[in-house]
């Protein structure tokens, strides 16, 4: 198991490399975002060994001739994958004596205190996180690389976004290395759990792929607009070259009327000749262009069309198995008046389990419509009026 298998953002980035790096024995001094790295001969990783700088910046300006370390930068993914090679898979046991009960964001937001919070485990589950990498591109140009970490439950498919949080939370630098094992999920069910993940991220980063697919659609008009542009120009320099020629063959025309030379005249025909076959191959080119216009370019747009077409890519870089435990957590929560214990379905480290519903309205408790207390009742705080249970 590695520390790549998580919720990536820049301060995990940061982590992960430099616990990373620390295995490979390296010396880290950071300076305001600037790593000077000391690589041992002998290391075993790809890393050319000797002094190097790391700047946690995605400014080119800042960065300058060294290393970026960040989200979507080669070094950090030249890292990730040379760390997912050496132990793509494991196991880990996430209990509740390991973590800290985590509170639901209705809890957190409310006005109510807690006084009080017990887990109780009754079984053990199964989970499998899987770190994605997700490149979102064009056939023409690259365009943006990722990566997301989900968690689902084994037997019910069960999406659990906090466990590799807390999974992170266990592999800060400075704490001991999870003791890990060989995983227990069968390769069938792990392609069946990988292909529902994949869904997950996929679905996670549309507000990307929609973003990149805009940006790629405006290239693609304002590349076909220019197209036209230049269509139109031809179109036009072909109008008047026929015009031109046409001009041209009627004045050839009266010259050989009028013309006693024989000489003269068998010129004019000759060069006439010439220019009618012009003229035929102008006014072809002339129709063709008009006629391409009328229908819009169609093979030209396709062109384009394909060469800006959004392409995503969602490769697995590693799984990580975690044993949790499920069972229910009791809060105890008070207000000046009230005091009330509730019991909700729990696992460790994945939080509450269960949507809670305020019992005079039905709605569901969340960030946005916190708990209430009254006198013997859960409520709402879109309810605005007090309600007792009778």
């Amino acid at each position: 198991m590695t520390d790549a298998a998580l919720s990536v953002t820049q301060s995990v980035v940061e982590q992960f490399a430099e616990r990373y790096l620390n295995t490979l024995g390296c010396d880290i001094d950071k300076q305001d975002g600037r790593w000077s790295v000391i690589v041992p001969e002998g290391a075993e990783t790809d890393i050319a060994s000797g002094q190097l700088t790391l700047v946690c910046s995605t400014d080119p300006d800042e960065v300058g001739d060294e290393k970026a370390l960040h989200p979507e930068s080669p070094f950090f993914h030249a890292l990730l994958e040379e760390a997912s090679e050496r132990s793509p898979t494991g196991r880990v046991s996430v209990t509740a004596a390991d973590t800290e009960i985590l509170l639901p964001s209705w809890i957190v937001q409310s006005e109510v205190s807690l006084e009080d919070a017990e887990f109780i485990p009754y079984y053990d589950r199964t989970a499998l996180v899987a770190l994605f990498k997700l490149s979102v591109e064009t056939v023409s140009e690259y365009q943006t690389e990722l990566l997301r970490a989900v968690a689902v439950d084994t037997r019910s498919d069960e999406i659990l976004p906090e466990l590799s949080d807390t999974l992170l939370s266990r592999t800060l630098p400075g704490q001991e290395p999870i003791q890990c094992g060989p995983t227990q999920t069968g390769p069938d069910a792990a392609k069946q759990l990988v292909k529902h993940i994949r869904a997950t991220v996929v679905e996670d980063i549309q507000p990307k792929i929609d973003e990149v697919h805009e940006a790629a659609s405006r290239s693609a008009d304002a590349e076909l607009e220019e197209y036209r542009r230049l269509q139109q120009q031809r179109i036009e320099e072909l109008a008047e070259t026929r015009t031109s020629l046409v001009n041209r063959i009627d004045e050839l025309s009266e010259s050989i009327e009028e013309s006693d030379s024989r000489d003269c005249r068998t010129e004019a025909l000759k060069e006439r000749r010439e220019l009618k076959a012009e003229l035929e191959e102008v006014a072809s080119k002339l129709e063709s262009h008009r006629n391409r216009r009328e229908q819009g370019f169609p093979e030209k747009q396709r062109e384009i069309r394909e060469r800006h077409a959004l392409e995503v890519v969602a490769t697995p870089v590693t799984l990580t198995e975690i044993q949790y435990e499920r069972g229910e957590v009791d809060f105890t929560l008070a207000n000046q008046t009230v005091t009330r214990t509730l019991t909700v379905g729990y696992g460790s480290g994945v939080g509450v389990t269960e949507t809670i519903e305020c019992e005079r309205c039905g709605a569901p408790l969340s960030e946005a419509n916190p708990v209430r207390l009254a006198e013997r009742a859960i409520r709402c705080e879109s309810c605005d009026t007090p309600y007792s249970i009778r």
